[in-house]
């Protein structure tokens, strides 16, 4: 990658840093991603509702998306982008068209988390100044990510790739929201060959894990307890206590048999209710989640967590309503492609471990547009781009080392050429 190319990607990183958004707030971020695509020259971009089908999940309430949505009016994002995506319908698909040839997927996510970021000059974007302007953080390393998807699309140019590229940039990953709305929008139906990619993971700057696995399956629920209000002292035989029904179940919950097939977790989240000491609780909440190393381990899960929600509130004389907030299924890496990316990256002179497979060890709604892609009959596979991180994923410290951008822009951008050469 040539040097101007490298530092204009990271001053993209660092911009998008600075202004982080979350799960479908991402409006100044789509508007960004789209401003620098118009500038490297590509014109077939799907924006908000034209880049997904209506099956979004943890949708923030209109007033967190209008107060979001003016902070990116007032940052400058393109009215018209803007009002393309009202009611968060954020994120976009970008195609490139290059003769005949396969037609090959990359999925970027762009969203930042719900949570502070740090301020002392141990922490390289306080001590540089591009910490987070907006209260939220991209503590996961999307900023990354978009700014590869950037420069996938702008390097390609430079290659003899013969086909057709989308590079998908996602919101919503955080809240397990946004694959499935992507994988059902008709852009993944002719796509042949499928890229993903993650920085981190606590693998090194200069380590690429070609497919990651144990890609646990998920689904995020939010459970909630009516029961019936009394006096705590003078008559609480006429209370339903909506609490001790939620502590019933949190304890059911850790307590659902294990799968002989392979791995589940089981975790209450969050948790709370009542209003008062001397008030029986008629409300209260569960808001947890349940994995397996299969979909369909995952599934058993959640369906003996809903029957331990549902028993546990009969046995307190309440009710119990469970919704599902966001959810993703299992997914496998195809060797075919594994090999490409391995070949890619042992051959770059920065790379200073190709390694074939790692593991993921959590969960990614990235295998929705991977099993989307393999149930057509194509391919798929989750990339490791090791970067060194000084604090955990999701943490108020984690921060990106800048080189292993232009590590992932090279090492996808040659899978991809090589994938369109071998295609038959």
């Amino acid at each position: 990658m040539s040097t101007n190319r490298e530092e204009r990607l990271v001053e993209l990183r660092r911009e998008l840093h600075r202004h982080p958004e979350p799960a479908w707030t991402e409006f100044w971020t789509t508007a960004r991603v789209v401003e620098e695509l118009r500038r490297i020259g590509v014109d077939r971009l799907h924006v908000g509702r034209e880049a997904m089908a209506d099956a979004r999940l943890s949708v923030p309430d209109d007033d967190e998306l209008k107060t979001w949505h003016e902070r990116a009016r007032e940052a400058g994002a393109d009215p018209d982008l803007l009002g393309r995506m009202a009611g968060g319908w954020t994120g976009c698909v970008a195609v490139v068209e290059a003769g005949e040839g396969p037609t090959v997927g990359l999925r970027v996510d762009i969203d930042g988390l719900p949570r502070a970021e740090a301020t002392d000059d141990d922490h390289a974007p306080a001590r540089e100044g591009f910490r987070s302007e907006t209260g939220a953080m991209h503590a996961c390393g999307h900023d990354a990510h978009a700014t590869i998807g950037v420069g996938v699309l702008e390097a390609i140019d430079e290659t003899d790739f013969s086909g057709t590229l989308k590079v998908f940039f996602q919101p919503a990953e955080e809240v397990i929201g946004g694959a499935r709305p992507m994988a059902e929008s008709g852009h993944l139906d002719d796509v042949d060959y499928l890229y993903a990619a993650h920085v981190g993971l606590d693998y090194p700057t200069g380590e690429v894990v070609a497919g990651l696995e144990e890609m646990l399956a998920v689904t995020q629920f939010r459970a909630t307890f009516e029961g019936e209000p009394g006096h705590a002292g003078a008559r609480p035989e006429e209370g339903r206590n909506a609490v001790q029904a939620m502590a019933t179940a949190v304890d059911g919950l850790y307590g659902i048999p294990r799968h002989s097939d392979g791995a589940s977790r089981v975790n209450a989240g969050r948790v709370g209710g009542g209003t008062a000491t001397n008030i029986i609780p008629e409300e209260a909440f569960v808001h947890g989640e349940v994995r397996g190393a299969t979909t369909e381990i995952r599934d058993y899960t959640f369906e003996r967590a809903r029957e331990v929600l549902e028993g546990a509130a009969t046995a307190h004389g309440c009710s119990v309503d469970v919704e599902v907030d966001g959810e993703a299924p299992s997914a496998e890496s195809d060797p075919e492609l594994v090999d490409v990316v391995h070949g890619a990256a042992d051959a770059h002179a920065d790379v200073t471990r190709a390694t074939r497979r790692g593991e993921l060890g959590g969960s990614e709604d990235a295998t929705y547009l991977m099993q989307q892609v393999q149930d057509d009959g194509g391919l798929a596979t989750y990339i490791g781009v090791g970067t060194d991180h000084p604090g955990g994923h999701h943490t108020a410290t984690f921060d990106v080392d800048e080189a292993s951008i232009g590590i992932g822009v090279d090492v996808l951008t040659e899978a991809i050429v090589e994938t369109s050469r071998r295609a038959p």
